[in-house]
């Protein structure tokens, strides 16, 4: 099978590190293609930089010309997966989601160790926009931008470590969900130091992928994800007037006979 995964900021070092995790948690067999967006923030730390990754997340899916079984959306609580899931047929798994669902296997409540204090509400609301909040003992900011973390894994390490060690002792989490990333990697340093299982979203995500693409099931398009409607757009996509790939008409191919143009 081939699994897309897609990095929701245009930073070249942060889409290497998701790469890695995701070829490193994939069964043999399974083929793993990372994408970066064409256009957007160099890394998403707001609700602007997130909106806008949406918009680059599923440009540059769709612009990918050949066959794919599943998407991993390896952003962590961001925007964007509920339009792409609109936009194709194959599964589309969200890194926060897929932490979160595996943690409660492992775990009676798990906590999340994430970037900037700001990233906390948004991961909040994905996690209850899931259904999986019940079980959430915190979530947790080590105070680094994602750049930061890209540029200092040592500093980053240490930190969330911290963080963790708090979600641990004082919010008694008994699993560890990274929210970010770009904090791929950083399992064993932290499971090492407080004994608790850790779980990187872009290989949980991967190993979800392959479980729901084996069991031959698709996204379902009978209501709440059915493609959108046939209408106009005006001036989609930004990649297609920039000449970053052929005019292919892809869009209109996915909503139907007579969709967008």
């Amino acid at each position: 099978m081939k699994i897309l995964v897609v990095n929701v900021n245009t930073s070249q070092s942060m889409s290497d590190v998701i790469d890695a995790a995701a070829k490193g948690s994939a069964s043999p067999g399974t083929e793993i293609v990372t994408l970066t967006p064409f256009f957007g923030a160099e890394a998403v730390d707001c609700n602007f930089e997130s909106y806008l990754s949406a918009v680059a997340v599923m440009d540059r899916v769709l612009a990918y010309d050949e066959p794919y079984d599943a998407v991993v959306m390896a952003g962590f609580g961001e925007h964007g997966r509920d339009g792409l899931q609109e936009l194709i047929d194959q599964p589309v798994i969200e890194i926060c989601e897929a932490s979160a669902h595996v943690a409660m296997m492992i775990g009676r409540s798990y906590s999340v160790v994430t970037t900037l204090q700001r990233s906390v509400p948004p991961i909040e609301d994905r996690l209850r926009t899931g259904g999986l909040w019940d079980r959430c003992a915190s979530v947790r900011a080590n105070g680094m931008t994602t750049l930061e973390v890209d540029n200092d894994p040592e500093a980053a390490t240490r930190s969330i470590v911290e963080e963790a060690r708090k979600a641990v002792e004082q919010d008694h989490a008994e699993v560890i969900c990274l929210g970010c990333a770009g904090m791929a990697g950083l399992e064993d340093a932290i499971t090492s130091e407080l004994g608790v299982p850790v779980i990187d979203g872009v290989a949980a995500a991967v190993k979800l992928a392959e479980a729901v693409v084996g069991l031959k099931l698709k996204t379902s398009k009978i209501s709440t994800y059915a493609t959108p409607e046939p209408k106009k757009i005006t001036g989609w996509p930004l990649s297609e007037e920039l000449g970053l790939r052929p005019k292919a008409g892809y869009l209109r191919n996915k909503v139907r006979a007579g969709g967008a143009q």
